[in-house]
């Protein structure tokens, strides 16, 4: 018996759903990582929460959690340089 192989397919609403999907658990991981003191995972992972919602907020086109996910990500990627620094 060969390899099988799908052709899976996703639509755009389908990829929509999964990035908000994708970043509602990773951005949980990180304030996890963040209450339990697992530094600097948090951060890592909130920074990329951010940015898989600021994807998903522009397909939206909703301009509230732009600003909100846009202005999150300004905050913690000038936390993170001030911490390397």
């Amino acid at each position: 018996m060969g390899p099988v192989i799908y052709n899976f397919k996703m639509n755009y609403d389908q990829v929509t759903v999964l990035l908000k999907w994708i970043a509602t658990i990773i951005t949980l991981l990180g304030a996890i990582c963040t209450a339990a003191a697992i530094d600097p995972l948090n951060v890592w992972l909130l920074n990329t929460g951010s940015i898989v919602f600021l994807i998903w907020s522009f397909r939206i086109k909703d301009l509230a959690m732009i600003t909100v996910n846009a202005g999150l990500l300004g905050i913690y990627t000038v936390g993170t340089v001030m911490r390397l620094l």
